[in-house]
Parts: C-alpha cells; structure tokens; sequence
C-alpha cells in the first residue's frame, strides 16, 4: 500500500504530469500537429527513435565542403557553418517519426483556436540562455520584429502576418490576418529564440564572425573559416530533460571539419580522421568503398531505409521558352532519354525511377502513370517519340530536327551546377543527338547557376524540387502562374494551369491526414500529366558509413536518420 502510495505522489509531483494538467485546465497543448494529434503527450518517456540511456562523451567528426563567413544563419547575408541548429533554441522542436509535428522546446505549452487564427506561447520558466539570463516573451518579440524585417525570406512572409501581443514575461500571442492558413502556426512556433540583449545595437544584415549568444544543447567552442567548426556541449543545458532532448546530443564535442571537395573528405574519413560518412552517389557507394578499414570491419556500411519524400530531380523544361512550350515536344524528349541504360551503367541498378512528384510516400497519385504511356522497348520508344515531334511540326532534314515552320534545327542549353551530374547530362545529350537534337551541356559555378536559377534564363536545367511529408504553402511557390512570373522563386519549369493553382492552394486547408493525401495526389496527378520534366531517380535507403565507434538506435525515424540521437561507445572508442 506504502509502494503505491509512494508511485502515485511521484506521478503527481512530476514535470510531466503538471504540464498534462495545466492544459487540461487551461486548454493548451503539449504538442502541435499540421493535421490530426500528435503522437506523444507530456508523459511521453521519450521519443521512440531516440535511446534516453544512451552515454554522454566523445567527439563525433564530420565533414563540411566549402567555407563559411558569418555565425548568423537568419540574416541573408553570408554563409552559415553546418550545424549552427545545434546553437539556437527554437519555441517548438520538429519531431521526425511524425510527419509535421512540433513539441515543447522554449515555449512549454501553446493554445490554439479550432480555427487557427492564433497562437499562444507559455514560455518555460528554466528557458535560458547560454549566459543564465532568462528568456522571456521581450526575446520572442524582439526575434519577432528583427527576423520579419532583415531574416530569411521564408520566414519574412509568414511573419508579416501576424500580430503580436506582450501578455506577461513569460506569454505572448500572435494573431494572424485574413492570409493566413492551418499552415501558419506551424511555422509561427518554429521561431528561433533571439537574445535581446545580446543582438540589440548590433547589425543584424551583416555578416559577423563574433561568438554568437544562443540556448540550444550546444555553443561554439571555435571557428575558423575554411577549416572547421567545434562545437561543445552545454553541460548544464537547461532543456536537456525535455521530451525533444532525452536520448539526443550525446556528444561532448561535434566538429565539422571542412574540405576543398568530396573526394578529399573521403580520404580523410578513409584514414579515420572523421568518424561518418553519408555517401550520396550509387555509383561511389558500390565502388569505391573497398578500403583496408572496411574490409578488416573497422566500419560498418548501412543502406538506412527512410520514408521521406526525396528530391524530384530530372532535367527541367522551361516552358517560357520555345520549343518547350509544346507538350508534345517535352513528352517526345521524355521518350529519348534511356534511364534504364543510365541507372544499370552509371548506378549499379540502385535507384528507383521517380514517377511521382512526391516519390517515396502516401502523397503521390495512387496510379503511376509514365508522362506518356510509352512502351517498355527502346525502339518503341524512340519510334514514338518521332511521331510527336512530327506532329509538333520537327522533322529530319539532313541528320537535323529541323522546324518545319522556321528552317531552324533544335538546339538548347543544358544547365548544371554539379560536374558529377555532367555524366548524366552527357548520356541524355548523346540520346538526343541520335534523334537530330542539339544539347549542349554546360556546368556553371554555384553562384553563376543561382543567377540563372533566380532569373528563369536557361533552356533546361538539372535541377530538383522537395516537399516534405506534410506539404503547405510552399506548393504555391513551386507551381502558381504568380509564381512562375515572379523572379526567385521556385516555379523553374514555369508552370501556369489555373487547375494547379487552385490544388495547390488547397493544400495547407486540409484537416486530416485522409484529406491532405487525397489532395496532393489530385496535384501530383496534374502535375505529371503536363510533363514539366525528364524525372531521374530517388533512394529510398541512406547510404551511411561509419566507424564502429559509433553506434545509433536500432529504430529508424520515418525521415531517416538523426544523428542528434547517435552516441559514441566508450569501451570500442580507438
């Protein structure tokens, strides 16, 4: 009677328990769903991928291509190190065994009207920053005003909707106008946390190498652009019994050490000066990692499967232009390209043809049709695709595709930002020579292909586009005739279908998980059929390599790996 009694006081008294009665008497959540209920509650233990015994210690090293210039990863200017999450706390953390759900970080509760209109954070009284000053409602207004003027553009739009109210130091309400959508107060509690003390009378637009003020389980121990970042674990990180934090950042240290390019990283990481690897290329994977270490079993090599939209990557038409205004000619050229021949030669046969756009999940059309139901034969194929481009007005005139019309031959421009794409580029460019078309490929330094990108001046480009599993306003970007006119955004192909337009607004209403599927599968359904791309290959595996120091939980989220919930075995630790 005694034992029980002792559990049920201990139940009561808990953290847990109190922030489960506290929105129960006063209607505020725990957790926030896009749609349906969360998950997990206030009694959670922890998240089911993450491992709340695992041991604290160690330095995990990874690499980093490039260089950095600034410590700010909000303003626009500059470039911001790897891992600077690991720094800044924000009001609600995403989970990734959930599709779009947020639970408690900063703030300890929230309420929400049925319609959406609003949101309310209850701030955590230990919320703290770095220094031990507290975090109050005036830091979340002051992040408020600074990230809406001078932040990201993303957050910039979402932000200038609402309307914040000060109730108390530690609860603020934002109220949104007649813009906004159920999508809105998702993106309002992923608001990083700023220091109002630390950033006031600074520049905020400007790059800056100076340590920065932040509440996350890390700070930056040192920096040094091109070369590495160290970051140190907070030993008294006030959040570090949080729901979002059990079984997550064990490592003392994490450092990113930073490479000229690819292939020096792998060497390094060969020799065992990084402790990981994350492999992106088939071809590489099925090659190229035959190194004494792995062969004596040093380091283990995982194809970790994932359930997370990929990237829709394939060379994408710019419909502005002439000739890819026409349909017939974009689904000819579809037919010419031999991904077969490509995925066999070039991918050991490891990708998968992405047939949707929205591959890999319960949100592409229940039917995969091909753009053009095209026969499995390559002669076939290649017969039928000349039928299209005939009936579009292109025929052979001395080994040319000529336009019946003009006298002109066709002949366009493939864009790349990546010399690893040039091979994929190359095989459909030799495709298309055989059928009397000219494309040139060209490979263009980040920033060159950025200016094009942001300009809509290319023919084709290789490119890609990502939603997650619970798509939203973004959609309006990627497909809208507004969108496609508008420079920056990511209407690459120059999508204009007033039926597009209206799904893709429809999207971010949906209110069920049964209702948003339904709906993105009516887009992806359209999408496909006005075949606005040549669709290359998704993975639906990680291609992951580490030295078996390393050790992860045995459950693998919905969207992959989280190497936050990674931990280093001490006894096998070299």
């Amino acid at each position: 009677m005694f034992k029980l009694l002792t559990i049920a006081l201990l139940i009561l008294s808990s953290p847990a328990f109190a922030e489960e009665k506290l929105g129960q008497k006063f209607g505020q959540k725990f957790g926030l769903a896009m749609v349906g209920e969360p998950k997990y509650n206030a009694r959670s233990p922890s998240l089911d991928y993450a491992n709340p015994r695992a041991p604290k210690g160690g330095t995990l090293r990874q690499a980093a291509t490039g260089s950095f210039d600034t410590l700010n990863p909000y303003s626009i200017k500059g470039r911001a190190p790897e891992g600077m999450s690991l720094v800044f706390g924000r009001l609600m953390a995403r989970v990734w065994d959930e599709p779009f759900t947020m639970y408690p970080q900063i703030a300890q509760s929230v309420e929400v009207p049925e319609d959406r209109s609003s949101i309310t954070f209850h701030l955590n009284p230990a919320a703290k920053f770095h220094d031990g000053t507290a975090i109050t409602t005036e830091d979340v207004l002051f992040s408020y005003s600074t990230l809406k003027a001078e932040g990201r553009p993303n957050m910039r739009q979402i932000y200038k909707l609402a309307t914040p109210k000060v109730i108390d130091k530690k609860t603020i309400k934002f109220s949104f106008n007649g813009d906004y959508d159920r999508e809105t107060v998702m993106i309002m509690a992923m608001m990083p946390v700023l220091s109002k003390a630390y950033w006031s009378g600074k520049a905020f637009d400007k790059t800056t190498l100076k340590l920065p003020l932040g509440s996350g389980p890390y700070k930056i121990l040192s920096a040094e652009p091109g070369k590495r970042i160290v970051y140190e674990r907070v030993k008294d990180y006030w959040g570090k019994n949080l729901l979002v934090s059990r079984g997550h950042h064990n490592f003392d240290k994490v450092v990113y050490e930073y490479f000229r390019d690819d292939t020096v990283a792998f060497e390094s990481f060969k020799k065992g000066d990084l402790d990981l690897r994350r492999e992106w290329d088939a071809g590489n994977w099925n090659s190229t990692y035959d190194f004494p270490a792995l062969k004596e079993g040093k380091i283990a090599k995982e194809n970790l499967k994932h359930g997370r939209p990929d990237k829709v990557r394939g060379f994408i038409f710019n419909t502005r232009r002439f000739p890819f205004d026409d349909i017939r000619v974009r689904q000819a050229l579809n037919l010419f390209f031999d991904f077969d021949w490509v995925n066999k030669n070039l991918f050991y046969d490891q990708y998968n043809h992405i047939d949707s756009f929205y591959p890999n999940t319960d949100l592409a059309r229940e039917v995969a049709k091909a753009p053009v139901e095209a026969p499995k034969n390559l002669r076939e194929k290649l017969r039928m695709g000349n039928e299209l481009l005939e009936e579009a007005g292109w025929t052979i005139r001395n080994g040319k595709r000529t336009y019946k019309k003009s006298g002109k031959s066709m002949s366009f421009e493939i864009l790349l930002d990546n010399p690893d794409d040039e091979k994929i580029a190359l095989s459909l460019s030799r495709s298309l020579k055989k059928m009397g078309i000219e494309a040139n490929v060209r490979v263009l330094d980040s920033a060159a292909f950025r200016g094009r990108l942001n300009d809509y001046n290319y023919d084709m480009i290789l490119h890609y586009w990502f939603s997650t599993l619970s798509p939203g306003t973004e959609q309006n970007l990627y497909w809208s005739c507004a969108a496609a006119k508008e420079p920056s955004r990511w209407n690459y192909a120059g999508i204009c279908d007033p039926k597009i337009d209206a799904l893709a607004k429809s999207i971010p209403t949906a209110r069920s998980r049964q209702e948003l599927a339904a709906k993105t599968q009516q887009l992806d359904r359209r999408l496909w059929e006005g075949t606005y791309m040549i669709p290359l290959y998704h993975n639906p595996v990680d291609f992951v390599a580490y030295w078996k120091h390393l050790k992860h939980p045995t459950f693998n989220p919905l969207y992959g790996m989280v190497i936050e919930t990674w931990w280093m075995d001490k006894a096998s630790n070299p």
